[in-house]
C-alpha cells in the first residue's frame, strides 16, 4: 500500500478514517516491508482497490465477498473471482457461469473479466487484498481482514437493501454482522470444484439477487457482460 491510497473519492469519504488506524499502519508498514525485499505481490498496486473503484458507493447494491487474490501471475486485478480477460478462466468462476446459466439462462462469458459486473454495483471484495507470487493466503493476518470487515460494516450500517452473496464459510463467518433485517443474505457453499456439487449448483442467486433488488425499486443486474 503506496503513501498515496489509489482509492475513489466517494469511497474515501466512508473509508479515510480506517487508514489512520494502528492496525493500517502496520499493514502499510509490513506491504512496504514486502516490496523492499523483493517479493512480487498480487494484484499491481494500482489495482488493490479496484473492487471499489469499479463499484462506486452510491451504485453499490449487491456485495460478492471473497478471500485471497489469485496468486498466479497477471492472474488477480483486484475483483474478487475475476480475472482479465487474457487469462484463462478459474475453476471456480467456471462452476459461478454454470450455475448463472442454469439460473438464467445466460451462455457462459468466453472470459473471466467480471468489470461489468462491478460497474453496476456490484462490491467484488476479497477479505485480503494483497498476496505473495504463487503463495496463497501470504497476506492473511496482516490487517487486511480488519479492514474489510470494516467495509462491510459501513455498507451495513450506512445503507439499505443490499444483498450481501455470502459463498463458503469464511464468507458466512465474515458476513455475521450484517443485519437481515435491512438487507438480504444469500448464502450456500463455495462454487469451487471441491463443493460446488454440495449446494450450490440450483441455489440460483442471480435471480434471487434480482428478485429484491426489483422489489425494493432499484435496478436489477445485467449479469450477461457479454451479450
Amino acid at each position: 500500500m503506496h503513501k498515496k491510497i489509489l482509492l475513489s473519492e466517494d469511497w474515501l469519504i466512508y473509508l479515510q478514517s480506517l487508514f489512520e488506524t494502528q492496525t493500517m499502519s502496520e499493514l502499510r508498514t509490513f506491504l512496504i516491508n514486502e516490496n523492499k525485499s523483493g517479493q512480487d505481490l498480487y494484484p499491481h498496486h494500482t489495482k488493490v482497490f479496484e473492487a471499489f473503484n469499479q463499484a462506486p458507493w452510491e451504485k453499490t447494491r449487491v456485495v460478492i465477498i471473497g478471500q485471497d487474490p489469485y496468486h498466479g501471475p497477471d492472474q488477480a486485478h483486484g475483483l474478487c473471482f475475476s480475472v482479465p480477460p487474457e487469462i484463462s478462466i478459474p475453476p471456480s468462476l467456471v462452476n459461478i457461469y454454470k450455475e448463472l446459466h442454469n439460473d438464467l439462462n445466460i451462455k457462459p462469458p468466453l472470459n473471466g473479466d467480471l468489470s461489468c459486473w462491478a460497474q453496476q454495483g456490484v462490491l467484488l471484495l476479497n477479505s485480503v487484498l494483497t498476496v505473495r507470487k504463487h503463495q496463497p493466503a501470504s497476506h492473511q493476518g496482516k490487517g487486511w481482514e480488519y479492514f474489510t470487515d470494516q467495509v462491510i460494516h459501513i455498507i451495513n450500517e450506512k445503507k439499505n437493501n443490499v444483498v450481501f452473496i455470502l459463498w463458503g464459510s469464511y464468507a458466512q463467518k465474515k458476513g455475521k454482522i450484517i443485519d437481515q433485517n435491512k438487507h438480504l443474505v444469500i448464502q450456500n457453499v463455495h462454487p469451487s470444484p471441491l463443493s460446488a456439487y454440495r449446494g450450490f449448483f440450483g441455489s440460483k442467486p442471480f435471480s434471487k439477487t434480482n428478485q429484491y433488488l426489483i422489489k425494493t425499486n432499484q435496478k436489477p443486474i445485467h449479469w450477461s457482460c457479454q451479450s
